[in-house]
C-alpha cells in the first residue's frame, strides 16, 4: 500500500516545507495542468526541476496536459522516477511509454472517470501503473466518485490475470473515509491531497492512511484470489 500525497493544494510559495512535512510518503505526487486538457493551470517543468533538486523523495508526475507525446519525456529527463500521462490525450501511447522507459522512468497511464478500462487493456504490458481518476480532473478538494470503483475492480482482475507487476493508483477524494473502499475495489496506491495537507500533522495522516489501507488489504486479496480461481466475476465486498 503506497501513499503519494499531491501537493496541488499546498502553498506553492512553501513547497519545500510541504514536501518536508510528509517524510513517510512513498512519493510526492505532482499535478501538471495546462488549462487545455483540464480547466486549471498549475506548474510545469522548471518548477519540477527545482523540486527534484530539493528532495530525494520519489517524484510521481501526473500530466494532465494536451500534448504529453511532446512534453512527457522532459520530466523523465529532469529526474522524475514516475511519469503518468492520460490515454485520452496521448497520440501514440505505446511509443511514448517506451520512450519514458528508455529514459529510466516508470510509466503511468491515466483514465478519467468516464473512460472505460478497454482504453488501456491492450497496452498494460507497456506501463508500470494505471491511475484511475476518482474525481473529474482539474481541481483538488472534490468529492469522491464511487462510480469508478467497478472500473478499479475490473482493472485489478486484468492485472492479476496478466501476471504483470502494475501499480493501481486512485487519485481524487482519497481520505480516511474513502480509502477502505478503494482498497476493497483493488487499488494499492493512493493520491491524497486535501486529506494530508489540511490535517494538523501531514506525516501522521500519511501513516494513518497507509495503516487503514493495509488493514483492509489482506481480506481483499483473499477475495480476488478466490474469485479468480473459481471464475466468479462478482464484485468484492463493500
Amino acid at each position: 500500500m503506497r501513499i503519494t500525497p499531491s501537493i496541488l493544494n499546498t502553498d506553492f510559495t512553501r513547497l519545500g516545507e510541504a514536501i518536508a512535512s510528509i517524510e513517510s510518503a512513498d512519493a510526492v505526487h505532482i499535478d501538471v495542468m495546462d488549462n487545455h486538457f483540464v480547466p486549471n493551470l498549475t506548474i510545469g517543468l522548471p518548477v519540477v526541476s527545482s523540486i527534484r533538486a530539493a528532495t530525494t523523495h520519489m517524484l510521481d508526475i501526473h500530466l494532465m496536459i494536451e500534448d504529453p507525446d511532446q512534453w512527457a519525456p522532459g520530466y523523465a529527463e529532469a529526474g522524475a522516477e514516475s511519469v503518468t500521462f492520460h490515454v485520452e490525450a496521448a497520440k501514440a501511447p505505446v511509443r511514448l511509454a517506451r520512450e519514458l522507459r528508455r529514459l529510466g522512468a516508470r510509466v503511468g497511464i491515466g483514465l478519467n472517470p468516464a473512460t472505460p478500462v478497454e482504453a488501456v487493456a491492450q497496452i498494460l504490458p507497456e506501463v508500470d501503473s494505471v491511475l484511475v481518476m476518482s474525481v473529474e480532473p482539474g481541481f483538488g478538494g472534490q468529492g469522491f466518485l464511487d462510480l469508478v470503483l467497478p472500473k478499479v475492480t475490473q482493472l485489478r482482475r486484468l492485472i492479476s490475470q496478466s501476471g504483470l507487476s502494475i501499480w493501481l493508483q486512485m487519485d481524487g477524494g482519497v481520505s480516511m473515509e474513502t480509502i477502505e473502499r478503494c482498497v476493497q475495489a483493488g487499488a494499492d496506491t493512493f493520491v491524497a491531497g486535501s486529506a494530508v495537507f489540511r490535517s494538523d500533522d501531514p506525516d501522521r495522516m500519511v501513516q494513518s492512511l497507509r495503516r487503514a489501507a493495509e488493514s483492509t488489504a489482506a481480506s481483499r486479496d483473499q477475495v480476488f484470489a478466490t474469485t479468480d480461481s473459481n471464475g466468479d466475476g462478482g464484485d468484492p465486498p463493500r
